[in-house]
C-alpha cells in the first residue's frame, strides 16, 4: 500500500494475545492522520505499554491508555518528530515500535539498546525480497523435546538462525545437548540452516547473562530442559520475563513445583534443581509458551501432564498439537 497507503479501520483492532503486534502496530499507527484503537484478550490487557508510549509520545504521538495498559487509543496527528531514544531495557518490540514510527517522522530517528536484541526489523527496513524461515522460538520446543527424550533423532529444516535469536542453541549446547547445524545459508537477508537434534544427557548450568536477551522467548522451554538435567540450573538477568503474556518466572515456578521439581525464584530469574518430573495439572495463565513448554515436559514425566487453557497456542503456533503428535508425543486435545 506504500508509506501513506494505510486507511482508517472501521472498528477497534483486536490483537488477541500478541504483544509484538500491539507494540509494533502502535509505532506504525502513531504517525497516521487517522485515529485508531487497539485492544486484545485478557492477557494482553494486563501487559505494560508505557515502554512504547513514552518514546512515541516524545516523538509527538497522542496515545491514551488504561493506566499504561491496553486498550490504546491513538489520535492521528499525522506529524511526528525524529528522536534519539536510549532504551532503558533491551526490547526488540520497543526498538521496532520507535523505528516504525520513525518512518513517518521528520528528521532522524535512532535507538540505542543496552544489549543486542533481535534485528529482524532493521533487516526488513533495508528492503529485500523476503523469505520467512521456520521460527526458532517455535523450533525451540522441539529442540528441547528431542534433547530430553531418550532415543530421539529429529531434523528441523530451514530454521531461522538470526544471530540475535540463537541463544537457545548456545544454552542447550552448554547443557550438553547434541545439536548439529547443516546447510547454513542466507535467504532473504536472514541466515537459515537445518538442525539435527539427538537425545543427550543434560547437565545444569549457570545460564550466561549475555545469552538471556538472545533467548528471552525460549527460556520457558529451556527451563523444562533444566528440570530434566542433572544438577542445578541458574537463570539471572531475565526480569523481562515478568512482563510477557504472563509472569513467566512465576508461571514456570508454579508449573515446575506442580511436577515435583525443586526451584527457587528470584526477582530476575529462577534456580531449578533437575530431576524427574511427575505428572500434574499445569495452569498456563493464558500463556502459549508456558503451555507448549510443559507439553514437552511430558516426554520425561513419570505420569500424565494435563495442560489447561491452551487456546492461546494458536497465537504463535497453529498446528502445534498435530505436529507434536506426529513427532512422537502422546498428546491429545480436549475441548474445555
Amino acid at each position: 500500500m506504500g508509506l501513506r497507503g494505510l486507511q482508517a479501520p472501521s472498528k477497534t483492532l483486536d490483537l488477541g494475545n500478541s504483544g509484538t503486534s500491539i507494540r509494533l502496530m502502535a509505532g506504525l499507527l502513531a504517525g497516521q492522520s487517522f485515529d485508531t484503537a487497539l485492544t486484545g484478550d485478557e492477557s494482553l490487557l494486563r501487559r505494560p505499554m508505557g515502554r512504547i508510549i513514552n518514546p512515541l509520545t516524545q516523538m509527538g504521538a497522542s496515545i491514551d491508555s488504561r493506566e499504561g495498559c491496553p486498550p490504546l487509543h491513538i489520535q492521528g496527528t499525522g506529524s511526528l518528530d525524529g528522536i534519539h531514544y536510549d532504551m532503558p531495557v533491551a526490547s526488540a518490540q520497543v526498538k521496532s515500535s520507535v523505528l516504525l514510527a520513525g518512518l513517518y517522522a521528520s528528521g532522524r530517528t535512532s535507538v540505542t539498546e543496552p544489549a543486542p536484541t533481535r534485528d529482524h526489523t532493521e533487516r526488513v527496513l533495508c528492503g529485500t525480497e523476503i523469505d520467512i524461515p521456520a521460527d526458532i522460538s517455535s523450533a525451540a520446543f522441539f529442540m528441547v523435546g528431542a534433547s530430553i527424550a531418550p532415543g530421539s533423532d529429529l531434523i528441523l529444516e530451514h530454521v531461522g538462525l538470526n544471530p540475535t535469536r540463537d541463544g537457545v542453541i548456545t544454552i542447550l549446547r552448554a547443557m550438553g545437548a547434541n545439536i548439529e547445524v547443516s546447510q547454513a545459508r542466507t535467504v532473504g537477508g536472514e541466515p537459515v540452516a537445518d538442525l539435527r537434534i539427538r537425545y543427550a544427557p543434560l547437565r545444569g548450568i549457570d545460564i550466561p547473562v549475555e545469552e538471556v536477551p538472545l533467548a528471552i522467548d525460549e527460556l520457558p522451554a529451556i527451563l523444562v530442559a533444566a528440570a530434566c538435567a542433572e544438577g542445578v540450573t541458574v537463570l539471572r538477568g531475565a526480569e523481562e520475563l515478568r512482563v510477557k503474556e504472563s509472569d513467566r518466572i512465576a508461571s514456570m515456578a508454579e508449573g515446575l513445583t506442580q511436577l515435583g521439581i525443586g526451584n527457587t525464584v528470584a526477582p530476575d530469574g529462577i534456580t531449578v534443581v533437575g530431576g524427574t518430573p511427575s505428572g500434574g495439572v499445569i495452569t498456563t495463565h493464558h500463556d502459549h509458551r508456558i503451555a507448549m513448554s510443559f507439553a514437552m515436559a511430558a516426554l520425561r514425566a513419570s505420569d500424565p501432564i494435563i495442560v489447561t487453557d491452551c487456546a492461546h497456542v494458536a497465537t504463535s503456533f497453529p498446528g502445534f498439537a498435530e505436529l507434536a503428535a506426529n513427532a512422537g508425543l502422546r498428546l491429545s486435545v480436549t475441548a474445555s
